[in-house]
């Protein structure tokens, strides 16, 4: 049953969000964020995203909860109460609730749902090689994407280690002896949604009509009355509410981590996507799944060797590598 599946996804305030967040106070639109911030704003979400892969394993495989739906509200609730909160005491500042807002909005919503989804109801299909491997099509997504809505243009380097990640995507999955056809589905799928959000994200950003608390906030307030109607409907909210796992403290600890950490990878997904760009967010995340890669094959307990399906694996790691050189040093050279 789709509900019983044991689910790992990438979902406070750290000293170093802190620093970076107030780095972008002292940006003026006509401004470009100087390199330290930029990589202050990369560092956290690369530790804030391997983090709740890390805790959301533990909750949804190890703990064996039973809906990852409920995993998914748990961490809408606690952006809407935790931005909230700090509204109210003065920490941040957003706009206020108005007939404007779905409007402004209007499509991130509906893609913050679905990329939640599907990237939860994917992971558990696939082990976690071929998991974070297939999400490297989402930064070719990512570039198809830039190029239409943002009208950006990118070089001869950066479209060849794309498509080398793409390449040693392909060659892995060709000699996958885990296949699983759903789980490919959902992934796929999850990749087109991460890239149109992240583009979405910076297009709604750039034009701070709400900036980006009032896009979190508004992002989870919006979505968590449909998700738990949904919840309701296939059974998903009565299954986690019968779980019998909540007499055990420990477990009631790493779900409440699960649930605030889906905020702070929200929260630094928008800050580097606001420092840097939708696919430097993208192959930040990606690189992140270098280190989940390795983990998987060693301690995943899921993963069948075959040399053809590491090889791509590492032709894959290596491109995003050599992207993540070339796209830090070309915006180096931009400045000088």
């Amino acid at each position: 049953m789709a509900a019983k599946r044991k689910l790992v996804n990438d979902g406070g305030r750290s000293q170093l969000a802190a620093e970076a967040d107030s780095a972008s106070e002292n940006i003026t639109p006509g401004d470009s964020p100087t390199v330290l911030p930029k990589l202050l704003a990369a560092a956290f979400y690369g530790v804030g995203s391997f983090l709740i892969v890390v805790v959301n394993k533990s909750v949804l495989t190890n703990y064996r909860f039973p809906s990852s739906t409920c995993v998914g509200i748990g961490q809408m609730l606690a952006t809407v109460v935790v931005l909230r909160t700090g509204k109210m005491l003065g920490v941040i500042s957003f706009p206020d609730m108005d007939l404007s807002i779905p409007r402004k909005m209007f499509p991130l919503p509906l893609l913050y749902a679905g990329n939640q989804i599907s990237g939860l109801f994917g992971t558990q299909r696939l082990n976690l090689p071929m998991f974070t491997v297939l999400r490297r099509f989402s930064i070719f997504l990512t570039m198809v994407f830039e190029g239409l809505l943002l009208k950006k243009t990118f070089s001869t380097a950066i479209k060849m280690t794309v498509f080398t990640m793409i390449f040693g995507a392909f060659v892995a999955a060709s000699a996958d002896l885990a296949f699983d056809l759903e789980g490919y589905i959902f992934i796929m799928l999850n990749n087109a949604l991460t890239a149109a959000s992240g583009v979405y994200v910076k297009k709604k950003l750039d034009s701070k009509e709400l900036g980006k608390y009032g896009l979190l906030y508004y992002n989870a307030l919006i979505m968590i009355f449909p998700t738990m109607a949904y919840a309701y409907c296939s059974g998903d909210l009565q299954m986690g509410l019968e779980y019998s796992g909540w007499s055990d403290r420990l477990f009631v600890v790493q779900f409440v981590l699960s649930c605030v950490m889906g905020f702070v990878l929200m929260y630094s997904i928008m800050l580097c996507t606001q420092y840097n760009s939708a696919l430097t967010t993208s192959i930040i995340g990606c690189i992140k799944n270098i280190l989940v890669t390795y983990i998987g094959m060693v301690f995943g307990g899921d993963y069948i060797f075959t040399w053809t399906n590491f090889i791509g694996l590492n032709i894959s790691i290596a491109g995003s590598l050599v992207y993540s050189y070339i796209t830090f040093t070309q915006e180096h050279t931009k400045k000088a």
